[in-house]
């Protein structure tokens, strides 16, 4: 029987390519997203037609569901909607994340900073929350699985992006805390940490230092270049599949060496 993942934050970005390779792989995949901006942070999120352009190019593998990863009655419907459409859930994805601020972090306004965090940590934890009955039910030698996207700002400090930063550093230690709670159920939780990669809040990022592009981080990053989408996928999928099953509380770099020094 296939394996079934819920994703957020899928409608474009690191989000959008792990739906495309983990249907790849077998999966079928709820895919959640806000589709709706947040006023508090200063570039356009993803549209319903991005959102549908990933369900349509996969068929009947994919569902595409609106909802806010900050709200725990849409991630439990989430749950149930792929328990109830496709059977079973075997992974969860937490894509789903924002950048604010630019500024000093005693000029961040309370709102800016909430906009963050909300997404950032507490969407982390509505969908481990909404998912870990599931996945602990399905008994120990199912191969639950939760990964959540951190960042390479999750492993330093980066310049007027001190919500960011903290914001990621808390997703990796709400990740290493989960495990151990999990661990012992057969669920492993890890997350990855991708350094500058090709999407839209990367130039959100880029605007924060007043840069044309985000093109200009390639410099920041040993291999000389900026990371497609679907690398940081293919980790995150290698980490949803039974293969993983040694590896839980892990917080993997796939920085193209960014983090290295």
């Amino acid at each position: 029987m296939s394996r079934v993942a819920i994703v957020t934050g899928a409608a474009r970005g690191i989000g959008a390519a792990t739906v495309d390779v983990l249907v790849n792989e077998g999966y079928r995949v709820v895919a959640v997203d806000r589709c709706r901006d947040i006023p508090e942070v200063p570039y356009a999120l993803a549209t319903p037609a991005e959102l549908d352009a990933v369900v349509t190019r996969h068929g009947d593998s994919v569902l595409g569901l609106v909802g806010d990863v900050r709200s725990s009655t849409d991630m439990q419907l989430a749950v149930e909607t792929a328990t109830r459409h496709f059977g079973r859930l075997d992974a969860v994805v937490a894509c789903a994340g924002v950048v604010a601020a630019g500024a000093p972090l005693w000029e961040i306004s309370d709102a800016a900073w909430d906009a963050v965090w909300s997404v950032n940590v507490l969407g982390t934890r509505r969908l481990i929350e909404a998912a870990a009955p599931t996945l602990i039910a399905n008994g120990k030698d199912a191969h639950g699985r939760i990964v959540a996207v951190a960042s390479a700002a999750g492993r330093t400090g980066l310049f007027h992006l001190a919500a960011y930063s903290a914001a990621k550093h808390a997703v990796v230690g709400l990740v290493r805390g989960a495990a151990m709670d999990l661990a012992a159920c057969g669920v492993t939780v890890n997350a990855v940490s991708p350094g500058s990669t090709r999407t839209a809040i990367l130039e959100a990022s880029a605007a924060v230092y007043g840069l044309e592009s985000g093109e200009a981080f390639a410099q920041q990053q040993p291999i000389g270049r900026l990371l497609e989408p679907v690398e940081v996928a293919s980790a995150i999928a290698w980490l949803c599949s039974p293969a993983s099953s040694a590896i839980t509380g892990a917080d993997i770099a796939v920085d193209g060496g960014m983090t290295v020094g």
